[in-house]
């Protein structure tokens, strides 16, 4: 893939001047293999590596380029009409995902083998790895990546990133669990194993601090194999004292502990938070 990366790069860089050296069909050609292996998974636009997360720019620049390329054009479903540049992901059977009625996928959003998409949404550039969730509701903003066997419960929004091109996107790691309506946006990332509350809001600055020892831990990455909340914390301004949101870090799970509903539910009402 170092050709195409290096042309998808050079493509960008010419800015307006690309027609001094590609034709339209050929700069789209281009772009469409890109986003093509997008699709299959051949290459994604971040990626953990260890303690890190590694963002291929070039692969973002080409999403960016398949807006500037495509043109607008109607879809009709039965009775519904859409209008947009690009067109929608198909050949679920044949990659072994499940699409429930209402859920819908951009091409060039790549879905491993039993993946399960509630009425939902997940945009162009995301990664959802195998055997995980998109439930009711929820969406897979532009870039995310979603590790295997997560489950993204009713109504989560996991945010999108596509500029500034070296942004990092959200990541949520093999085995997470995002509760219901939880916010996770801003290249926030959810360590492995990791499970949240309903109604976390996590940026990549939100103070993440452990329960017992008050103590900061991060901001913005919740620890592996963790139960957290959302909490608050007090801080002083010159019109008075007020809470600003913090994500808290209730329990320490055994790694490789499995989502027990059941269980968490007992932590969660243990420190009186509801379920």
């Amino acid at each position: 893939m170092s050709d195409l990366a290096e042309q998808i790069r050079a493509l960008w860089d010419a800015g307006d001047q690309w027609r001094d050296q590609w034709s339209r069909s050929d700069a789209h050609d281009l772009v469409r293999s890109a986003i093509e292996a997008l699709d299959r998974g051949e290459i994604r636009v971040a990626e953990v590596q260890g303690d890190d997360v590694v963002v291929h720019q070039w692969a973002k620049l080409a999403v960016l380029l398949w807006f500037r390329f495509q043109e607008m054009h109607i879809t009709e479903v039965g009775p519904f009409e859409y209008v947009d540049k690009l067109p929608l992901k198909t050949g679920y059977k044949a990659a072994g995902v499940r699409v429930v009625p209402g859920a819908s996928a951009r091409f060039g959003a790549f879905l491993g083998r039993g993946v399960v998409m509630m009425p939902s949404y997940v945009n162009i550039g995301a990664y959802v790895d195998d055997d995980s969730m998109v439930d009711t509701w929820a969406t897979v903003g532009s870039c995310a990546q979603i590790g295997k066997r997560v489950h993204l419960a009713g109504g989560v929004g996991i945010g999108g990133v596509l500029e500034p091109p070296e942004a990092q996107p959200v990541v949520i790691e093999d085995d997470a669990f995002i509760g219901s309506r939880c916010m996770i946006v801003n290249g926030a990332r959810v360590r492995a194993g990791a499970k949240l509350g309903a109604g976390v809001l996590l940026t990549s600055s939100t103070p993440v601090i452990d329960a017992e020892t008050g103590e900061e831990l991060s901001r913005g990455v919740v620890p592996p194999w963790s139960v957290s909340v959302m909490g608050t914390r007090m801080k002083d301004f010159p019109g008075g004292q007020f809470g600003l949101p913090c994500v808290l870090v209730l329990r320490r799970l055994a790694e490789g502990e499995q989502h027990d509903k059941l269980k968490l539910n007992a932590v969660l009402r243990e420190h009186g938070v509801a379920t």
